[in-house]
C-alpha cells in the first residue's frame, strides 16, 4: 500500500494553491514534483504550492526563525522557485489559523523575500505587510503582437513591469511571457501586469506570472500595479506624508492597496480553504520519474 502525503487547497482572489503541510521539512519536493502537482487535468491543479515548513528546520529560513515561526516555501505552478507571493501568503495565514497553529490577530511569516507582517481579521479579511517598493531607474518596454507600451520597472521582492492600457483585452491570451526590453532589465523573467483605469483610486488588471501564465489574481503584482498608479498619478506618499488607497480588480475579484508614508504596502483581501485530502506518492514517483 503506498503511502500519503497530506495537502489542502486554497486560492485568493482565485489565485490558486496545492498546500503541503511539512513543518519539519521531511518531504522533498523536485520541481518536476510540484509541476505534477500544479497541473490542471493530471494533478491536483494550481497557480503554485505552498509549502508549509517551520522556519528553524528549512536551511532558507532559520536565520529568520527568531522573527517568524512558520516559512512560506513558494513554488510556481512549473516547479521554480519564487521569492514572494502575496495572495499566496494570506492563503499560507489562513491555512495556519485552520490547522489551529494561530489565531485571529496578528502573526509574522518568513518569506524568500523576507518576514512578513499579517493581520486576520475577525470578517474573513486578511491584510498583508507587503513591505517597501523599489523603482530601479530605466526605461522599460512590454509588447504584445505589434502593440508595446512603456511599463514601470517595479520590484515587491520579486520583479514587475507595469503598463498601463486602454482596453484590457490588448494585453492578448497571456499563455506567453510578453516580451520586454531591455532584456537586462529582468534577468530572471518577470511578472507582466496591464492596467487599465475603472475610475478615481480603481483600477484593474490581467497579470502574467512568470513561471504560471495568465492568472486569476496577483498579490504582489496588485501592490505594484497600485505603487505605479500612485506614481503616475502624482502620487508619493513618502513625499507626502498622507496614506494612498487604491481598489485594484483583479480577474479573480478585488484587492485594497494601501501605501503608507514610511513606504509600507498593505494588501487586504480574501483567503480560503476550499478542499484538503491525501497525495498518492505511488502516482507521483511514476509521473516525476516518467
Amino acid at each position: 500500500m503506498s503511502t500519503r502525503i497530506a495537502f489542502l487547497k486554497g486560492h485568493g482572489t482565485e489565485n490558486d494553491f496545492v498546500i503541503v503541510p511539512d513543518p519539519e521539512n521531511t518531504i522533498d519536493l523536485s520541481p518536476a514534483a510540484v509541476a505534477a502537482l500544479c497541473d490542471r487535468r493530471a494533478g491536483i491543479g494550481g497557480d503554485g504550492l505552498l509549502h508549509v515548513v517551520r522556519s528553524a528546520a528549512h536551511p532558507e529560513a532559520e536565520e529568520m526563525a527568531a522573527e517568524a515561526e512558520w516559512f512560506m516555501d513558494y513554488r510556481n505552478g512549473d516547479g521554480s522557485i519564487a521569492e514572494m507571493c502575496g495572495n499566496g501568503v494570506r492563503v499560507f495565514a489562513r491555512y495556519l489559523q485552520c490547522a489551529g497553529h494561530v489565531t485571529e490577530g496578528d502573526l509574522a511569516v518568513a518569506t524568500r523575500g523576507g518576514v512578513k507582517t499579517v493581520h486576520l481579521a475577525k470578517n474573513g479579511d486578511v491584510t498583508v505587510g507587503m513591505g517597501r517598493a523599489v523603482l530601479p531607474d530605466g526605461d522599460v518596454t512590454v509588447s504584445v503582437g505589434e502593440r508595446s507600451w512603456p511599463a514601470r520597472n517595479v520590484n515587491m521582492g520579486n520583479p514587475h513591469a507595469v503598463a498601463f492600457v486602454d482596453d484590457l483585452a490588448h494585453a492578448g491570451d497571456l499563455l506567453s511571457p510578453p516580451p520586454f526590453s531591455p532584456a537586462a532589465a529582468y534577468p530572471d523573467g518577470v511578472n507582466v501586469e496591464f492596467v487599465a483605469d475603472r475610475g478615481p483610486g480603481h483600477v484593474a488588471l490581467r497579470v502574467h506570472e512568470r513561471g504560471s501564465g495568465e492568472t486569476r489574481s496577483c498579490g504582489t503584482g496588485a501592490c505594484a500595479v497600485a505603487v505605479a498608479t500612485a506614481r503616475r498619478d502624482g502620487a508619493d506618499p513618502t513625499a507626502t506624508g498622507t496614506p494612498v488607497t487604491y481598489t485594484v480588480d483583479v480577474p479573480g475579484g478585488t484587492l485594497v492597496i494601501t501605501e503608507r508614508p514610511g513606504g509600507e504596502i498593505e494588501m487586504t483581501g480574501p483567503a480560503v480553504i476550499v478542499a484538503e485530502g491525501e497525495i498518492d506518492t505511488d502516482w507521483l514517483d511514476a509521473v516525476t520519474s516518467a
